[in-house]
């Protein structure tokens, strides 16, 4: 059954907090945290989007003709292409080159969170053209605008095609995600690998907790505010000497233990009781999401442990089908941790710009694909390792 596309209402929000929370989620779905009224009305509230942050607020929202959300889409404007983990700033410094305005751009995506999921967010009642309304009010909407483009960083599989489908330009990236084989147990997982694999990750998380350093793993309302207290100290710690700036406020992780509770993971390493580093992860309905690490100083094999070892013990034992443990990092092939694609869609306003991109974009493909495929045969699992 179809529906007169002119009977649907299109709107921009500058902040979530004007659209209803259950309605937000009733379309966002219970399978990935991120997209989440809580997660993103905590990056809000706690100002790490908005203001002089270089994101602002332009959520799209579709009603029926009844007044109903059927369709929405996190999107913001950016004024930079910092803490998006899909790199155009190639693309950004060519076109102001040739004397364009690549910035300010908008983009369909979660803020300082390379993950994988829906980004138009439909509600499972919605009819079956609102994924295109919603798309083509994107579009119409950055046109009016007058920004250089529109990009959808991150989204599924099948929004990718849906996205390829609809004319936009399409890229491919990597990340590493562990899977669950239906194992048992941490050593069942171990007796899959290579032997001198095995050997090395034991060898591994035994040398990580000498010293009588112990982990803890807390979920929700366990989440006190000493360890956010100290997780945060970590967080600004390392991102200091990695990247020179954090993102994220303290008040956000006050605000994400508080509205989405269990779905909050974070693993403490201790020393004699006292906190040297934690990961902070996400819990979807199937996956643990790996995002934040910090540690106060240098502890041999530390972050392997609390980073990766920790969440495939705890997706283990939980019965969760994948562990996702972020950008980058050939060096968690090694640990069960695979290449997987990652995709990314994106509009531009100039027709010479587009077809720029376009041309980079199928020789990158083949790049990153050969990469991958080279990357494959280093698996540490017994049935495919040299």
């Amino acid at each position: 059954m179809t529906h007169d596309p002119d009977a649907f209402t299109l709107s921009s929000i500058a902040s979530i907090s004007k659209v209803d929370a259950a309605a937000w989620d009733a379309c966002a779905g219970p399978d990935n945290p991120f997209v989440s009224y809580g997660f993103l009305s905590a990056l809000e509230e706690s100002r790490s989007v908005g203001g002089r942050s270089g994101w602002a607020t332009h959520h799209m929202l579709l009603h029926d003709p009844l007044g109903r959300l059927v369709a929405c889409a996190p999107l913001y404007a950016k004024s930079h292409s910092y803490g998006e983990y899909v790199f155009d700033h190639g693309w950004a410094q060519a076109y102001e080159a040739a004397g364009g305005s690549y910035y300010p751009k908008l983009i369909s995506a979660v803020p300082f969170s390379p993950v994988p999921g829906p980004r138009l967010l439909i509600h499972p009642d919605a009819p079956a053209e609102a994924f295109q309304l919603l798309l083509g009010g994107m579009v119409e909407y950055a046109k009016r605008a007058k920004v250089s483009s529109l990009h959808v960083n991150f989204p599924t599989r099948e929004q990718w095609d849906s996205l390829g489908e609809a004319g936009m330009l399409q890229r491919i990236g990597t990340q590493f995600h562990w899977e669950n084989q239906h194992y048992t147990s941490f050593e069942d997982f171990l007796e899959s690998l290579a032997s001198r694999k095995r050997k090395q990750i034991r060898k591994e998380r035994r040398e990580a907790l000498e010293g009588g350093i112990t982990i803890r793993v807390l979920c929700g309302k366990d989440i006190s505010v000493t360890d956010w207290d100290a997780f945060y100290r970590f967080y600004v710690s390392t991102v200091d000497r990695k990247w020179g700036s954090a993102y994220l406020t303290r008040s956000f992780f006050d605000l994400l233990g508080a509205r989405l509770g269990d779905a909050v993971v974070l693993i403490v390493a201790e020393r004699n009781g006292h906190p040297i580093g934690a990961a902070l992860n996400l819990k979807g309905s199937d996956t643990l999401f790996g995002r934040n690490w910090g540690c106060d100083g240098d502890y041999k094999f530390l972050h392997f442990e609390v980073c990766y070892y920790q969440a495939i013990d705890y997706a283990i034992q939980r019965g969760l089908k994948r562990v996702e443990a972020g950008a980058q990092g050939m060096h968690k092939i090694q640990r069960g941790y695979l290449p997987a694609e990652t995709y990314s869609a994106h509009w531009f306003a100039d027709g010479r710009l587009a077809q720029g991109v376009e041309q980079f974009l199928e020789r990158e493909r083949i790049t990153v694909q050969a990469q991958m495929a080279e990357l494959a045969t280093m698996s540490p699992f017994k049935d495919e390792a040299n």
